[in-house]
């Protein structure tokens, strides 16, 4: 491990001079890949009358030894779930953070079934659950006591499409969902049993989504049983409704930020979040041909519908996106420019750039979590 910059004490000391009072200061983690680490970063807001005096530190980079690119953290525990990697070398890292600063302070590695694009832990606390991009693969492991998985996942779904992209399990924790992109262009929904980890597919299997949207990552309403999409292909939002009883979806509308003049080709949607308070959505839209680099956002109406808030530029290839924990702040990854960027989320849901800073390329992934 090295230390990059003030010491992370002095940091947090000196915290309390800019902080707005409807904003708190938050910690922000990111797998780099060209680092072969785990970046920390603290995050100080400005004051309500000058937010732009924000402060963004890098404050720790923990070696991993692999190639990181995805992450996420255990709901309760001070445990961070970090993959990536290639065949035959360590894909899983288990990062445990002091409970006094939250900075990462030791951490075990492992060699599992295989690398994954997208990782999440369960309503229960009790699964991590991976989903392998190249192969489609979705993984499911036990977690002991501690938080840290078994290295022989318990439940393995190969449905034969390559591409899957994203496996959260829903808010009452009785169904997931898996999409594929490009060309695989489809939405599977399963049940899943928290007793035993077992997963069975529902009937249809496949929701059918519209051609040419690509479903990729997913948001929960907090609220309402409607989820979101964020479309890889068709740069917009699809919204789909979830019945509660059975699970099964049903396609409902379609949003989206982006003109009718933007790029149809070399262009794609990155990944989607929604603010605690459910008033607003984001997904990133990356212009890997074109200078076409945005954060779409959507304002969420009553009913669940999304309203097109139009679009914020950013720096090249916004790939991972997270809410600060209060709601007031959007992070962004450049994978292509190398930055962290934060943004303060405006009462109306625009979006202002309080802070950036250079940190290396290729980061798709970000997690943030509260001060202790």
């Amino acid at each position: 491990m090295k230390k990059i910059g003030l010491s992370f004490i002095t940091i947090m000391s000196a915290m309390h001079f800019a902080v707005a009072a409807d904003s708190q200061p938050f910690l922000i983690y990111a797998p780099s890949r060209a680092d072969r680490a785990v970046l920390t970063l603290t995050f100080t807001p400005g004051s309500k009358e000058n937010s732009t005096n924000a402060e963004l530190r890098l404050v720790e980079t923990r070696d991993l030894g692999f190639s990181a690119r995805t992450i996420t953290q255990h709901p309760t525990k001070p445990i961070l779930y970090i993959s990536g990697g290639a065949a035959g070398e360590r894909n899983l890292a288990i990062q445990y953070l002091d409970e006094k600063t939250n900075e990462t302070s030791r951490g075990v590695m492992g060699n599992f079934a295989r690398d994954y694009s997208y990782l999440s832990v369960d309503k229960s606390k009790q699964y991590l659950l991976g989903c392998n991009y190249k192969d489609g693969i979705i993984d499911v492991y036990r977690l002991n006591e501690g938080g840290v998985p078994e290295t022989e996942p318990i439940t393995t779904l190969n449905e034969g499409r390559k591409a899957a992209h994203c496996v959260l399990t829903t808010p009452d924790n009785r169904h997931f969902y898996i999409p594929y992109v490009k060309e695989n262009n489809a939405l599977y929904q399963y049940s899943f049993d928290a007793k035993s980890g077992n997963v069975k597919a529902l009937d249809p299997k496949n929701v059918n989504p519209p051609e040419d949207t690509g479903p990729r990552h997913l948001a929960y309403h907090p609220k309402l049983p409607f989820l979101y999409f964020s479309e890889e292909q068709g740069l917009g939002v699809s919204v789909y409704s979830r019945d509660l009883e059975t699970g099964k979806l049903n396609f409902s509308s379609r949003a989206r930020a982006a003109d009718d003049d933007a790029p149809t080709e070399g262009v794609s949607a990155s990944d989607i979040v929604i603010t605690p308070d459910s008033k607003f959505l984001y997904t990133g839209i990356r212009g890997h041909k074109h200078e076409f680099d945005f954060i779409a956002g959507y304002s969420i109406q009553k009913d669940g519908s999304l309203h097109p808030l139009g679009m914020t530029a950013t720096n090249k290839i916004p790939w991972g996106l997270a809410v600060s924990p209060d709601g007031h702040h959007l992070v962004v990854t450049s994978f292509g420019g190398g930055e962290i960027i934060v943004f303060r989320v405006n009462e109306d849901g625009s979006l202002k750039k309080v802070a950036s800073l250079p940190v290396s390329e290729k980061i798709s992934d970000v997690e943030t979590r509260a001060m202790p």
